[in-house]
């Protein structure tokens, strides 16, 4: 049996998967019980996906409204809890039903066990909502 990717190796691991739209093997990457949160999830938004079944429903049809090109700005900062990091990063690329540009920062805080997340709080910027064509996966609209 392989040894389980740490925490920073298998987020990077993520981010290669939703660039190349592979949104199954990304789903994959979870735990059964993984958790997803959005903290600042405006109304009508998810705010908290319990369960690896109800991760993969909200991003089932990610690549549809967003096509993510690259993730130029990634920090990830080891915590003192070695399945835990904080990751800083902006996703770029444009969204699908207008060509507009897809420009976001995020800060995660991801924790990892036995090579699967566990645990991902997504801090995203809910004005970016406002755009027309950004109807982001999950959305309850």
């Amino acid at each position: 049996m392989p040894t389980p990717l740490p925490p920073s190796d298998l987020f990077r691991h993520g981010l290669r998967l939703l660039l190349d739209k592979d949104i199954d093997a990304w789903v994959g990457l979870w735990a059964d019980d993984g958790v997803m949160e959005f903290p600042f999830a405006p109304e009508g938004r998810p705010r908290r996906l319990e369960g690896r079944e109800a991760v993969a429903a909200y991003m089932r049809h990610y690549p549809d409204h967003i096509d993510l090109h690259d993730f130029p700005e990634l920090r990830i900062h080891e915590t003192t809890d070695a399945r835990t990091v904080v990751v800083e990063m902006r996703g770029v690329g444009r969204l699908v039903r207008t060509g507009a540009p897809f420009d976001m920062t995020y800060i995660a805080v991801v924790t990892v066990e036995d090579g699967r997340f566990t645990s991902y709080r997504d801090y995203w910027n809910p004005l970016a909502l406002l755009e027309p064509g950004a109807e982001f996966a999950g959305s309850a609209r």
